[in-house]
């Protein structure tokens, strides 16, 4: 085994997909009738299902920024950054052609919503922020690590600065990324927090990782600080706020949901890191590494990516409970089925994409 590969990191990957996939299929097609916030099984659903988005952007910066890191100690970071740069670019451009509205196009209808900004585009723009940050450090991994320290911190803060921000003299391609108002589902801030607070856990991992007791430290501090920060944060703000009369702690502690949901991606890590040699088998770590595959063809069947007829479309917010979970369950295994058989992987995918960037390039030279 490669005591440097983090194996849960594809767990974790993997268990962020499929709550994802089974999210957007039963909150896309369940009756409203059955949406009961008194309902126990129903408030747990939502509340795992929140901790999806956080885990998937967490998970993303820490991938990303560990292999960043790595490639400077075999001597390929160039060659790292400027994949992770045109990484970046292709899944933004994904992200809008997943929304390009085509048939309408060719019959001359056209709009502005396939400009709204979703989760690729978001971590499309971490990546290329992540290399950018990391270049500006000179590659010192030290520096990196407390920039994306404070970084995350700082954002999350600074929430309800910009929370209801809105930019009406902004060119929607560039507003759609800080603010809401158009119908963007995900907005660069405050989301790159969590991968800015990602790439903080990768380099202790890359640093300490090889230590004998590294992985019982680190579960231990995952689990402390989780619970801290779902029981604890809010009471600090309040705190402070009292001790430094700061009103925006103040906002911050009243509308907590950054840092508890970065709590229970921290909780889940642990988990994830502690039972790692329990959760690795074969078809887990290759739902890991196949997910811009699986959220490609989920996005198409569910919402009619291009052709404007999808699950949503079809069916709409029809089902019971027992239809939309045994559903989800269907859904998930044909979703996952595509992508293994009938798709290629991520690295392939992104591989071939600078090939033919690269061609491009040398035939306009």
């Amino acid at each position: 085994m490669n005591p440097s590969r983090l194996y849960f990191i594809d767990s974790v990957r993997a268990f962020a997909i499929l709550m994802m996939l089974q999210g957007h299929f039963i909150d896309t097609l369940l009756d409203p009738s059955y949406r009961d916030q008194s309902n126990t099984i129903f408030k747990a659903w939502e509340y795992l299902r929140g901790i999806t988005a956080p885990t998937f952007f967490t998970i993303s910066g820490l991938i990303f920024s560990y292999l960043l890191i790595k490639a400077k100690r075999i001597g390929k970071v160039k060659l790292r950054m400027r994949k992770g740069v045109m990484r970046g670019l292709m899944l933004i451009g994904i992200g809008y052609l997943l929304r390009a509205p085509v048939f309408r196009w060719l019959i001359g209808e056209f709009d502005s919503y396939f400009l709204v900004v979703d989760v690729l585009q978001c971590i499309g723009l971490s990546l290329i922020l992540i290399v950018i940050i990391y270049q500006l450090t000179f590659k010192r991994t030290l520096m990196f690590s407390i920039i994306m320290l404070v970084l995350g911190i700082s954002i999350f803060i600074a929430e309800p600065l910009y929370r209801y921000l809105e930019l009406p003299h902004t060119p929607l391609i560039f507003s759609n990324y800080l603010t809401k108002v158009n119908g963007s589902i995900f907005t660069i801030i405050p989301w790159f927090g969590y991968v800015a607070f990602g790439a903080f856990i990768s380099t202790l991992f890359y640093r300490y990782v090889q230590r004998p007791q590294f992985k019982s430290f680190i579960v231990s501090s995952f689990l402390l600080f989780g619970f801290a920060l779902i029981t604890k944060s809010s009471w600090l703000f309040m705190k402070l706020y009292f001790w430094l009369d700061i009103s925006l702690l103040k906002d911050v502690a009243y509308y907590n949901y950054l840092f508890t949901r970065f709590g229970n991606v921290l909780i889940l890590f642990a988990l994830f890191y502690a039972f790692e040699n329990f959760i690795k088998p074969p078809i887990i770590l290759k739902i890991g590494q196949k997910t811009l595959s699986i959220y490609v063809i989920h996005f198409i069947i569910i919402y009619g990516s291009f052709t404007g007829l999808g699950l949503s479309q079809l069916i709409g917010q029809t089902l019971v409970p027992w239809q939309a979970v045994i559903g989800a369950l269907m859904f998930l295994s044909l979703v996952c089925v595509i992508s293994f058989y009938y798709v290629r992987t991520n690295a392939f995918v992104y591989s071939n994409t600078i090939k033919l960037l690269d061609k491009i390039k040398r035939y306009t030279q």
